[in-house]
């Protein structure tokens, strides 16, 4: 899998619904941190 090709859908989806990070992370219950860190690269589990 492509991390960074994931982490750029992520980011593109969730700019399209017009949601923060905070607030996608609310929606599926993790942390903003944690949807940053996917959006990122850096975390990837």
């Amino acid at each position: 899998m492509d991390v960074g090709k994931t982490g750029a859908m992520i980011r593109a989806l969730r700019l399209d619904k017009g949601l923060t990070q905070k607030q996608l992370g609310e929606l599926i219950g993790v942390s903003g941190k944690a949807v940053s860190k996917w959006e990122t690269g850096v975390s990837h589990s």
